[in-house]
């Protein structure tokens, strides 16, 4: 493979637990035995705190918001990266939350990411980019990047809106742009037991039926996990969900025709 698989975990609506499937998908590859970077594009930084960074959050310039920003700096995004046992990172920064309207006013706003990790990406077979729980520029920067998205959603009515609004914004910027954006699969997070949430998955299961929809139960072990800046992987191995985020990780492989030191 000449370049990383590219993955950016994206949904609109907040309070999915985007960045813990995110994290658990990263860490997933890593058990595959991949060099996977992280790219937390957030700008409220949850998964470069969560993973232990918050100094990198709070550090001072140059951070993500100039390497977005500022062309000159680009290639300082391999500066930023920070070394965890299960991935490397390119840590958000609080600075990012200045992003939004320097984007809207640059000339190629979209695809200022895309440009920055050409600088890195050779050293990694995944790139996963947790993008912010709203659509914007930063998104757009992630869906352009990675051209492949990986949706989580929750079990529950409100996210048939959500998803609408998500693939309207797809398809505005596969227009703008002239590129096709592949989904990976949709992820239905924290699911438990009731009526909503069986009808949910029913739906999930027709309205994609080209690509994998999996199902992951809520747990404490995840936002433990969290806790101590790990994924569920390096937390809790045995957890019975664990299990799912493993079959993300072979059927990613799978998509992206990567090569996998685990035995199949």
């Amino acid at each position: 493979m000449d370049e990383p698989a590219k993955i950016a975990v994206s949904n609109q609506k907040g309070g999915v637990g985007k960045t813990t499937v995110a994290i658990n998908v990263a860490g997933a590859l890593n058990q595959r035995g991949h060099d996977v970077l992280f790219v937390d594009l957030d700008p409220q930084g949850a998964a470069t705190e969560g993973l232990g960074f918050t100094a990198a959050y709070d550090a001072e310039p140059p951070s993500l918001f100039e390497i977005l920003t500022e062309p000159d700096q680009r290639e300082e995004i391999a500066d930023l990266i920070v070394s965890h046992e299960e991935m490397d990172i390119v840590p958000s920064n609080i600075d990012m939350t200045a992003a939004e309207p320097e984007l809207t006013l640059s000339r190629r706003g979209g695809e200022q990411l895309a440009l920055a990790l050409e600088v890195v990406e050779d050293d990694y077979d995944y790139v996963i980019i947790d993008c912010p729980p709203y659509l914007g520029y930063l998104t757009d920067n992630g869906l352009f990047a990675a051209q492949n998205v990986l949706i989580p959603a929750l079990a529950e009515s409100t996210s048939k809106r959500a998803l609408e609004l998500l693939f309207d914004h797809i398809e505005a910027l596969e227009l703008d742009y002239e590129i096709s954006i592949g989904e990976c699969g949709v992820v239905a997070n924290r699911v438990e037991e009731t009526n909503e949430a069986k009808e949910m998955m029913s739906w999930f299961n027709d309205a994609f039926p080209d690509v994998p929809v999996w199902e992951v139960r809520k747990r404490v072990a995840f936002q433990r996990a969290f806790s101590e800046g790990q994924s569920v992987f390096g937390y809790k191995p045995e957890l019975d969900m664990a299990e799912v985020f493993a079959e993300i990780g072979a059927s990613l492989d799978e998509q992206f025709d990567v090569a996998s030191e685990v035995a199949q």
